[in-house]
């Protein structure tokens, strides 16, 4: 058995199964790590490396950031923004270009609808607004260590591009000095002109500080390892960020009537993203979680990331089998996953007691993987329980709110006297002045 199979009336054993680290409890966790040597001199323990990799960068600019990137991203060239070529199109198939365009197209439908409306409300005298408006520099960070991740650029650029913003930079780490042509094809249909060779906190440190060559952004966003998002935690309110991703999580909430076989595979592919990622199904049958066990067994067999998907499994799945659908739906709610999805006969029955997810699949056929490709809702999910109050990541990333106020005489005269009272209330001499000299102009 590769998954146990827990009762999910004993909440403490199941909770404590699939708890992961924190992110500064994980970046404490690990010790002090040599690859920062040839940089700094020492064994650094990650936030410290973070910290130092920042500071480089601010300090010497596109020296540094070049230095960084020679030791770390076995960068070889001269310029450190790569103009995405055409040629480029040569290298993908046709099969793969039909899909990169069918993928954006959805993306860009779903996201077309998520646009907010400014608006102007007026009364007697008062004009009151709420304008919205793109911020001008988006970086976008695209994972590239073991293989181009092409979804995560249109999913982090669909909603840029769909809000306004005028300005792209995307950075994603590239092999030998070339960027992978999937990932510059991609470019090519987003419309996106620049792309920066490099990876990890120094990315994140070029977006956030900018160097002679390489201007900073107002917003980060995109997913990638413990480096990064450290570094997106430290330069939090020198700019924007879209939230701080954790490793991968599936739930899944299945009756008598789910296919045991289709279980374990959408398990396995959140499994075999990270040896720290979750994937757990909750069930109303005994005998269908046993089954499930089978299945994960038979199906690892042939799995090229075997190693990453088993130790996820053994370090963090569960199986959990309860009563009924609705305490599957309660336990759901207090693990707020980042995927959920509900193969039960009737799903939408209990979509209205789901409370907290990142994304929620309805039905067999609803397979994550197609969320995190085709379907057109994005990818860049919160984790490790925060979507109790955080969202996914969408063209409100890329928005900015204006309050706009107008008040004529008749308005001020309306409304002056409340205000001051209730500034005298809170003791600002002050602002209750600001108010009251502007009486005699206002005819009171």
């Amino acid at each position: 058995m590769i998954v146990p199979i827990i009762d999910g009336n004993k909440q403490s054993e199941y909770l404590a199964r699939i708890k992961r680290l924190d992110l500064m409890e994980l970046a404490d966790s690990l010790p002090p790590s040599d690859w920062g040597k040839p940089l700094f001199g020492k064994a650094l323990k990650p936030e410290q490396i973070v910290r130092a990799i920042l500071q480089k960068v601010k300090a010497e600019g596109d020296q540094g950031l070049r230095e960084i990137a020679k030791v770390l991203d076995n960068f070889e060239g001269d310029s450190l923004c790569i103009t995405p070529n055409s040629n480029a199109y040569k290298k993908v198939s046709p099969e793969f270009l039909t899909a990169l365009r069918l993928s954006i197209k959805r993306i860009k439908d779903f996201h077309q609808r998520q646009l907010p409306q400014s608006f102007f409300s007026e009364e007697e005298g008062i004009t009151l607004g709420y304008r919205l408006k793109a911020v001008k520099r988006a970086g976008l960070y695209v994972p590239g260590g073991t293989a181009p991740l092409v979804s995560s650029l249109v999913m982090t650029a669909v909603p840029a591009l769909i809000a306004g913003v005028k300005e792209i930079s995307v950075a994603t780490p590239v092999r030998n000095g070339f960027l992978a042509p999937e990932i510059e094809v991609a470019a090519l249909e987003l419309g996106i002109g620049e792309v920066l060779p490099l990876g990890g906190a120094q990315a994140i440190a070029a977006f956030a500080y900018g160097t002679e060559t390489i201007k900073k952004v107002d917003v980060i966003a995109g997913p990638g390892n413990l480096f990064v998002t450290l570094a997106k935690k430290e330069v939090y309110g020198l700019v924007n960020i879209d939230m701080l991703a954790g490793p991968s999580e599936i739930l899944i909430i299945a009756d008598s009537n789910a296919k045991a076989e289709l279980l374990a595979a959408d398990l396995l592919s959140q499994a075999e993203h990270d040896r720290d990622a979750a994937a757990i199904l909750i069930t109303t049958d005994k005998n269908l979680a046993s089954k499930v066990n089978e299945e994960l067994e038979k199906q690892l067999t042939d799995l090229p990331r075997k190693d990453y998907a088993l130790a996820s499994l053994k370090n963090h799945g569960a199986i959990i089998v309860v009563n009924d659908l609705q305490q599957a739906a309660q336990i759901a709610n207090k693990i707020a996953p980042e995927h959920l999805e509900v193969q039960v006969s009737e799903p939408e029955t209990l979509l209205p007691y789901l409370e907290n997810a990142g994304a929620i699949f309805l039905g067999e056929y609803a397979s994550e993987p197609l969320g995190d490709y085709i379907l057109g809702p994005n990818h860049v999910l919160p984790t490790s329980g925060t979507a109790r109050f955080a969202s996914p990541l969408s063209v409100n990333t890329f928005l900015k709110a204006t309050s706009v106020l107008k008040v004529t005489k008749i308005g001020f005269n309306r409304i002056f006297n409340q205000g001051a009272t209730l500034a005298a209330a809170e003791g600002l001499d002050a602002h209750q002045e600001a108010i009251l000299r502007r009486k005699k102009y206002a005819g009171s």
